[in-house]
């Protein structure tokens, strides 16, 4: 029960209204039927959240190092308020600076306050040892994450250094600034069937705050336990806030039965049983939402009725509606949607809207998409994934070629994960060296690390950085892209073929394991030789060549062979090419893999699309050999590698620049320094500007 407005004062400078409680907590945010609504003006009323999700890390560091300093969170949150975004989610405790600046940042602000929802980690490691959410292990290691977490927020809490985790003296007050509480992870179906097999006959949870209705799950039981447990902290500082834990589509309440992956529609979980019971901030239901992803999004034909404003059946947007529906009367919010800006892609969605693929624009375009069908179908928030690109992150795609433990050290194209944010992370040189057949900024960089090798056909300078090679020469005449392609062999490991058919018996004296052909008549790709191929070795459903040494397009597989569970059929395995290389008159820069202006040739190559799992210790994926464990490819140091041009005219079908026998000596190798350090440039991509728009538009 409530009684008067108030005024709470923060610093000296910005106050922030609230309602105060008969029990004399102070509360800025509530949940109502299905809305979420804001105190202002000594009034409550309806607010959308237009969120985005926060990652605790930088390139060059995984996520328990915590590296974000007071100045990156200020520049950022400057940058997040202009998008138009009124609420940042993070997922676990950030150091003290994160809270520090956020509350610096909004004392000084001349608007609307920028908003925080405040998750806490599940502690994963123990629930997977246990196999039991219930356990007493998992729910005191829960609810000391919840004290940490509470005590940084309201600022009363020095948490001792511990691996992995935030640690520090947390003495700023953020609490006026706190949005909701966002509770756990994504739940791992296996765990939750587990957990109400083995507690089948527990009771319901009935706490001071929270319940479960008589039909919840002891999985859900024990969630509304953390959700009283959480409340209790925050009514120790006098406050009130929303709560909610996190859900995704795996685990969503409800019935997929076009879904050919069984564990993604075992066990569900509930939001619905569960309820507030001495709670006036309330409770809403959080999902974790992408258009490509679980498969019945693909396979179903429950929505072939729900149309989108182009006419086309959307199976994203049914979903919503479904989602929404089964949730009367209880808010509920969207806490990620989005696509990827990558090269390599590990899922096919409709409508294009695949797990990766995409230029920036496109990333936009999607993202934008999604965020109007979240709006327009009475979601009361929408939290776009994810701020800032993440390097260290794993894609099941792109694991199997990588070295482990190492990915935050450079920037994998390849990898879909890496690419998910508005804010890129791009590697070191990308300001550096513009693809656009100009060379003045590379004479930049020759008193630099420019290494100048010459062939017989052509000088060669090259460089690197976190995510590419570099390439640029003078040809030794212009070229007729319409008639001539200009070809680099690679040559990066011990093996391959030494004639390839295409070099029309020119003799190699080491094989190539990739090729990159730049052209007009033909496409201009990044090609692999067969026994090499990565994609062949992994997967047998995969198809190639076969034929030594005919280089074939660089594939990667976005889906395992699929039984559909009503009619029976096979579904087939699918996979994508993904060595594209983008002509800079054709694309944004961003996206410029290579130009040639007359004599001029510049390109970059990513590492990955060289057969490299770890550059910065010089790392690369090997042939096959007798010891190679099954999903999993060989890796083996290298000291370089070396570039072969050629020109192939394909009226005098002539290769010039070649002449054999090709000696390696005619060829130098390309050697660098292995790194341990990163360097990078965030840089806003389109799809920021795209979002801010759309953003700022909704109320329109």
């Amino acid at each position: 029960m409530t009684v008067a407005g108030s005024w709470f004062l923060v610093g000296s400078t910005k106050m922030t209204e609230s309602e105060q409680l008969q029990n004399g907590s102070q509360m800025t945010f509530r949940t109502q039927d299905d809305q979420f609504e804001v105190y202002r003006d000594e009034s409550w009323s309806p607010l959308f959240i237009k969120g985005i999700n926060m990652g605790a890390t930088l390139p060059g560091h995984f996520p328990g190092e915590l590296p974000i300093s007071k100045d990156d969170y200020l520049r950022w949150f400057e940058m997040i308020d202009e998008m138009g975004v009124n609420t940042i989610r993070i997922y676990t405790i950030h150091p003290p600076v994160f809270y520090e600046a956020l509350v610096e940042y909004n004392e000084a602000a001349q608007g609307d306050p920028l908003y925080f929802m405040q998750g806490v980690w599940s502690p994963v490691n123990i629930m997977d040892d246990t196999g039991d959410a219930l356990s007493n292990r998992v729910l005191q290691a829960f609810k000391q994450e919840i004290d940490h977490a509470a005590g940084a927020v309201y600022g009363d809490i020095q948490i001792p250094e511990q691996d992995g985790k935030a640690s520090g003296d947390y003495t700023t007050d953020a609490g006026p600034y706190l949005a909701a509480w966002h509770i756990g992870t994504e739940w791992s179906p296996d765990l939750v069937q587990q957990t109400n097999d083995k507690h089948s006959d527990d009771p319901a949870f009935s706490g001071t705050y929270f319940g479960t209705t008589e039909n919840a799950s002891p999985f859900e039981s024990w969630l509304a336990e953390l959700l009283d447990y959480t409340a209790e902290q925050e009514s120790k500082r006098g406050w009130q806030h929303p709560m909610t834990f996190t859900n995704w589509m795996t685990t969503d309440p409800l019935e997929h039965p076009q879904e050919p992956q069984k564990r993604e529609d075992m066990v569900s979980v509930d939001p619905t049983h569960i309820e507030e019971t001495n709670w006036d901030a309330g409770y809403f239901a959080s999902y974790h939402a992408y258009p490509y992803y679980p498969d019945f999004l693909r396979f179903t034909n429950q929505y072939d009725d729900v149309k989108n404003e182009d006419g086309k059946v959307d199976t994203y947007l049914g979903y919503l509606k479904d989602l929404k529906d089964y949730h009367d009367g209880l808010p509920v919010m969207i806490s990620e949607f989005g696509v990827p800006s990558s090269r390599g892609s590990a899922h096919n969605g409709p409508l294009g809207r695949d797990q990766g693929g995409h230029s920036e624009q496109e990333q936009g375009k999607h993202a934008v998409d999604q965020l109007h069908h979240i709006y327009n179908e009475g979601f009361s928030g929408a939290l776009l994934f994810t701020w800032q690109d993440e390097w260290f992150k794993k894609t099941w795609n792109a694991m199997p070629s990588s070295t482990d433990h190492r990915e935050a050290f450079w920037f994998n194209a390849l990898s879909a994960e890496e690419s998910y944010g508005v804010l890129g992370m791009y590697p070191g040189k990308a300001d550096d060296v513009k693809i656009d057949g100009e060379l003045d900024d590379w004479r930049e960089l020759e008193q630099k690390d420019v290494e100048k090798t010459a062939t017989p056909l052509t000088d060669l300078n090259l460089t690197h950085d976190e995510g590419y090679v570099y390439v640029s020469a003078r040809l030794p005449e212009d070229i007729d892209l319409e008639k001539q392609s200009v070809y680099i062999g690679v040559d990066s490991v011990d093996g391959g073929t030494d004639t390839p058919p295409l070099l029309r018996g020119v003799q190699l004296e080491e094989g190539l394991e990739t090729m990159i052909r730049l052209s007009e008549w033909e496409k201009s790709e990044v090609l692999i030789e067969p026994t090499y191929d990565f994609h062949t070795r992994l997967y047998e459903e995969a198809s190639g060549s076969g034929q030594e040494g005919t280089f074939q397009p660089w594939k990667m597989a976005v889906s395992l062979p699929l039984r559909h569970p009503l009619t029976q059929e096979e579904i087939p395995f699918e996979d994508v090419e993904v060595g594209q290389m983008n002509r800079a008159s054709l694309v944004n820069q961003e996206e410029a893999d290579w130009e040639i202006k007359g004599r001029v040739l510049e390109m970059r190559i990513p590492w990955g699309l060289l057969g490299f799992s770890d550059p910065s210790t010089k790392q690369a994926v090997g042939y096959p050999s007798s010891e190679q464990m099954e999903g999993n490819l060989p890796k083996e140091t290298v000291d370089g590698i070396r570039l072969l041009p050629w020109i192939y005219d394909k009226e005098r079908e002539e290769i010039l620049g070649l002449s054999s026998p090709v000696s390696t000596e005619a060829y130098p190798l390309y050697e660098w320094k292995k790194w341990q350090e990163t360097a990078y440039d965030e840089k806003r991509k389109a799809s920021y500007y795209m979002m801010k728009e759309a953003l700022q538009g909704l109320e329109q």
